[in-house]
């Protein structure tokens, strides 16, 4: 799926949930991250194709969750906490009319878009997510969210802040995070276990629960995109 695609009925627009009327700059944060360009792929590879409504993400269901976990770790003796959450993508180009409605949806109900142009194959958001989590952990974390499969660029980063005691959660799905849901230090949560993040269950399909007749599993990215990494590895 691609992020172009997705429309504003994505999230409602009643209000923002996150918008807890204190100051963002005083006391701990509460973060989370989306990384939207890696949780596309591994939406489309579960669905086999673009999503209906039905299966598109809805933030405000994971903004009124990540309040909740706010709220739990704020029990903790953590005193004052400030939610805050972040959605990092690309946009592809000629595609800003079709995502702005999206991009105002999102905000509209309490997340901060990180939005960066596609220009090639290496116009990824992984290193502008991390400068944002080393630029929040370094002002005070109560807790970290991060929403993405890419073990790679997230692991080692989220294992030495588990490590200084902070709880850290993956949230994604499980068939392409078994980094994370194998951690002995990270809490990997699974975003279909989130209630009311997706209107209808998702057809999942995993190597250890094939059908009788077999299953298709589809590519993560077209065949395409290997001319494109050629192409910029000669430029």
């Amino acid at each position: 799926m691609s992020v172009s695609e997705q429309l504003s009925d994505d999230v409602e627009s009643s209000g923002s949930p996150l918008d807890t009327g204190r100051d963002s700059r005083t006391g701990k944060r509460v973060l989370l991250v989306w990384d939207a360009p890696n949780l596309d792929m591994g939406l489309g590879a579960i669905l086999g194709g673009r999503p209906t409504a039905a299966y598109r993400p809805r933030f405000d269901a994971l903004g009124r969750w990540l309040l909740s976990r706010t709220a739990e770790l704020s029990t903790r003796g953590n005193g004052t906490l400030e939610p805050e959450a972040t959605v990092f993508t690309n946009i592809a180009a000629g595609s800003a009319d079709v995502v702005r409605p999206w991009v105002e949806a999102l905000r509209n109900v309490g997340f901060a878009v990180f939005a960066k142009p596609k220009v090639d194959e290496d116009s990824d958001v992984d290193s502008d997510m991390l400068e944002h989590i080393a630029l929040r952990h370094g002002e005070g974390l109560a807790g970290i969210m991060v929403a993405s499969a890419d073990g790679q660029a997230f692991r080692e980063p989220l294992e030495d802040i588990a490590a200084t005691g902070i709880p850290v959660q993956v949230l994604g799905f499980r068939e392409h995070a078994s980094w994370a849901v194998s951690s002995d230090i990270l809490d990997f949560v699974d975003l279909e276990d989130i209630p009311g993040v997706f209107r209808e269950p998702l057809p999942r399909v995993s190597l250890d629960t094939l059908p009788d007749e077999g299953a298709w599993l589809q590519p993560f990215r077209p065949l395409s995109a290997l001319l494109i990494g050629r192409k910029s590895v000669a430029d």
